[in-house]
């Protein structure tokens, strides 16, 4: 359900409409905030330029674990192969040694 959540940014309040837990909302705008309030601390931004910058930090952290998620995925899907070709193998084994074992009788 849709739910009005005020969020304060830069010293702005900003009334948000959404469908997430408002302790999540609330807790990514104090991401922005500290993004924007570091930014402007360390340089003479204006607020529109150090809220861009934040965007662009953000995105790059954000692209940045996407793009690790789907290196740890590959990584996944490639350990399940192979787990899954040492599983045949055994298995091949194991009738190897039951063939022997019937052939030594």
């Amino acid at each position: 359900m849709k739910k009005k959540i005020t969020v304060t940014v830069a010293g702005r309040e900003y009334t948000l409409v959404s469908d997430e837990d408002e302790s999540d909302v609330l807790r990514v705008a104090e991401q922005v905030n500290a993004g924007i309030t570091e930014i402007m601390a360390q340089s003479s931004l204006s607020l529109t330029n150090a809220a861009v910058l934040t965007a662009l930090n953000t995105t790059d952290k954000y692209q940045k674990a996407v793009d690790s998620a789907e290196h740890l995925r590959t990584q996944l899907r490639e350990y399940l192969e192979e787990a899954q070709k040492l599983k045949a193998a055994l298995a091949e084994a194991r009738r190897e040694i039951t063939r022997l074992r019937s052939a030594g009788k």
